[in-house]
């Protein structure tokens, strides 16, 4: 039902909007500046790796926090499960110091 919503939203957006493309309308837009050069341009790998690491991370955050306020209902299984999840995590922190990922040149 839901998917059926999306796609005939987009069909109807689609239909009914109002089309009328020309020149200005393509070029890049920078802030009222009269653009120069491509639009696109390629950025170091290491800018999608901190934000990959910062999603993983944050991540976490949102599981450690509700962990740590319900602690002592969830017993030894739930420390286990966060340990391992912990783990996991540490591991790949350790991934990526030890491959020297943040470290640009």
């Amino acid at each position: 039902m839901i998917i059926a919503f999306a796609v005939v939203s987009l069909a109807v957006a689609r239909v009914l909007s109002p089309s009328r493309p020309y020149a200005s309308k393509l070029e890049s837009y920078e802030c009222g500046s009269i653009p120069f050069g491509d639009a696109w341009v390629q950025f170091p790998v290491g800018f999608y790796l901190v934000a990959l690491l910062f999603i993983v991370f944050d991540a976490l955050a949102v599981f450690l926090f509700p962990w740590v306020l319900a602690l002592r209902g969830l017993g030894m299984p739930g420390v286990a499960t966060m340990v391992v999840f912990l783990s996991i995590l540490g591991l790949g922190w350790f991934y990526a110091y030890r491959e020297r990922i943040l470290e640009w040149q």
